[in-house]
């Protein structure tokens, strides 16, 4: 199914249709403010098995992350968050970032890397923020399977290549080609492991 939203006010009763079919375990592929993504209800473990199917990885060494409403819903999913970490959360989210930090107990076992670790982002995206609000908690987010995920940008070729390995395309309009900046906070120092969207400026810390 491939199902428009508007981009900046998502209409609450197709919200709701896709929550649902995350609910029963659907997959969807849906817009950030980075790429298009693959996601799942991060407690569907039958959902979380079909994406890793999709990407032919292994659940653990699946780099994915979690998309998350807002800060406060971002601190339930990691350990204890410092004064300092926050503050620079705070400063780069929403944003085209994903932060590596520490899995709280929260995270579902399937998800947790060999170090214990969860990837987390706040898009600053309306339609998947309001996915996540209507849901209640994270929708898991991967990049779309395939060697050329940063040209999958319009949502009818996207449609077109996957409607049938997952149960909705989420039409919130054309994507971007390049994917969050992913910033590694479990060592001392925060460290880039990937250049993305997002720019990275020590000195704003």
């Amino acid at each position: 199914m491939l199902l428009h939203l508007h981009p900046d006010n998502p209409q609450p009763r197709n919200i709701k249709t896709i929550v649902e079919c995350l609910l029963d375990g659907g997959v969807i592929i849906y817009p950030t403010d980075t790429i298009y993504g693959l996601g799942c209800d991060i407690f569907q473990h039958k959902a979380i098995e079909r994406i890793c199917q999709i990407k032919q990885v292994n659940p653990a060494k699946a780099q994915l992350s979690f998309i998350c409403y807002d800060l406060s819903d971002l601190s339930k999913y990691t350990k204890s968050i410092s004064t300092p970490l926050y503050r620079m959360l705070k400063n780069y989210l929403p944003g085209p970032y994903t932060f590596i930090l520490p899995a709280s107990k929260q995270v579902p076992k399937i998800l947790k890397s060999k170090k214990d670790t969860i990837g987390l982002r706040v898009p600053d995206n309306n339609i998947a923020c309001g996915l996540v609000r209507e849901l209640g908690h994270p929708i898991l987010s991967s990049s779309l399977p395939g060697d050329m995920v940063e040209e999958y940008t319009d949502p009818e070729i996207i449609h077109e290549k996957f409607n049938h390995i997952v149960d909705i395309v989420v039409d919130g309009g054309i994507g971007g080609i390049v994917p969050s900046t992913v910033v590694d906070c479990t060592g001392e120092e925060p460290s880039v492991i990937r250049m993305g969207l997002g720019v990275w400026e020590l000195e704003e810390r």
